[in-house]
């Protein structure tokens, strides 16, 4: 979806792009669905960047229209008030889901087929249940329709197109986040607000993202680059959305102002430390942390950085799922890539590394961000959460690792002229200075683009604990 601007058209038309051109790569598909959508549009006040009282974001009028339907559609308001919240989320399930919802803490969690039985809203179930089971809408006292309203716009925001980077993905990261924060040492250290933040800034740490990476947004001069000077693009966009939906519902408009800029600098340094860009720097702090053992988690900077490390393990752990769900994931993940390549072919643009679906394979693509990026993190979180599920996690990480690489030898053809997998010397994870929009807390932020290397198809470059497949 173009996130330009737009321009209503009469009664019952389209939404067509203010600013057409070979420049803009986002094609318009918004159309006003319903005459009255055309009138309550109207109505509207423009926000901030608009011309005039009467361009409309294509978003706006589907925010406009998406609590309404849920509203229809759903028995959750219908004459049910004076139930508990536990007692309303449960009418909203179908069995097989609320089923599901008894092992959300299980490492096999099967998101797919949670987003199935819940007809695609699998981050608005997911993320409601287990701020629900936490006790944390009595605890801040939210209320509930507004939180219902900021995860369906969130759930909405995030692009169904996008074959990754979609609302499926961001209720699996929350799955996992959830795992991470009932391990011991977490379990029995983090703070209500602790478990609030690292929930939502899951549920929200790709938000609205465009289906490309940073360095494509900056070679086609597209604005969001332009604002956040080609620093952590996306991921200030992430955060930033999450604030404006934060606000647009109030859902934390009862705590006194300072309380809640606080809960949205917070946000945005756990949304920052997902750029894997500074992947590196991440790391590296981690490492000295476990080498010195001084971690202590009754500091609120250090718990705040074990969550910040929580969620960037959380975001890359496909790898270390279960090979039946981690393929998917990889066939998803490669299906952007390439298609990002196709868009960079056809304007003639130098195709982004990994992109390039002639040059590059899926097996490869794996097995070299398994091994730059995934075994590195994932060893220190062992270091630091030495439990059974780290035990599993590298297990499954392992033999997947030896899965795409068996799969390479069998697809590798016998021509002299194939190009062979890069070295570790071709992972390039560039650093780039944190610019003044990252919140204060963000000491350090982590990674945007990663330009992985492909590896061989060798399954043994260091020897993985094998842990149990049961979580």
């Amino acid at each position: 979806m173009c996130r330009t601007f737009f321009s209503l058209m009469p009664r019952g038309g389209p939404l067509k792009c203010s600013f057409p051109g070979p420049e803009c790569f986002w094609p318009c598909t918004a159309k006003v669905l319903v005459s009255s959508c055309s009138e309550s549009a109207s109505s509207l006040i423009p926000g901030p960047g608009f011309i005039s009282a009467g361009p409309v974001s294509g978003r706006r009028l589907r925010r406009l229209l998406s609590f309404q339907r849920y509203l229809h559609s759903s028995r959750l308001l219908w004459g049910t008030t004076h139930l508990n919240p536990l007692h309303i989320l449960d009418e909203d399930y179908i069995g097989q889901a609320k089923c599901m919802l008894e092992r959300v803490g299980s490492w096999n969690f099967d998101i797919f087929l949670f987003d199935r039985l819940t007809n695609g809203n699998s981050l608005v179930t997911m993320t409601f249940h287990l701020l629900n089971q936490y006790g944390l809408l009595e605890l801040f006292q939210l209320d509930m329709v507004k939180l219902w309203r900021f995860l369906v716009m969130v759930q909405e925001d995030y692009h169904s197109l996008n074959p990754y980077h979609n609302a499926v993905h961001a209720a699996d990261v929350t799955q996992a986040m959830y795992c991470y924060l009932r391990e011991p040492k977490l379990a029995k250290s983090l703070t209500s607000c602790d478990i609030l933040l690292g929930l939502l800034a899951a549920a929200t740490h790709d938000l609205d993202h465009p289906g490309v990476n940073q360095p494509f947004l900056i070679k086609t001069n597209h604005y969001l680059a332009k604002l956040y000077r080609n620093s952590s693009v996306l991921e200030n966009h992430h955060w930033r959305s999450a604030v404006g939906l934060l606000r647009e519902t109030g859902l934390f408009s009862h705590l006194p102002a300072e309380e809640g800029l606080k809960i949205e600098r917070q946000l945005g340094s756990l949304i920052l430390a997902t750029d894997i860009s500074r992947q590196n720097e991440y790391l590296g702090k981690f490492r000295t942390h476990l080498n010195q053992e001084d971690l202590c988690l009754s500091n609120a900077s250090h718990r705040h950085f074990i969550l910040q490390m929580a969620l960037k393990c959380a975001d890359i752990c496909n790898p270390c799922r279960p090979w039946e769900l981690s393929k998917q994931w990889s066939e998803k993940v490669t299906q952007e890539f390439f298609h990002q390549g196709d868009i960079e072919k056809k304007h003639k643009l130098e195709v982004s590394p990994l992109c390039d679906s002639q040059r590059n394979s899926m097996g490869n693509i794996q097995i070299g961000f398994m091994t730059y990026v995934v075994e590195p993190l994932f060893s220190e979180w062992g270091r630091f959460s030495d439990t059974r599920l780290s035990q599993t996690m590298l297990g499954h990480l392992g033999l997947n690792k030896a899965s795409w690489g068996g799969l390479v030898q069998q697809e590798r053809p016998s021509s002299p002229d194939e190009l062979e997998p890069s070295s570790p010397a071709s992972v390039t994870m560039p650093t780039p200075a944190i610019t003044k929009s990252e919140p204060e807390s963000a000491s350090a932020v982590e990674p945007t683009a990663v330009t992985t290397a492909t590896a061989t198809g060798g399954t043994n470059s260091k020897e993985i604990p094998q842990g149990s497949k049961e979580s």
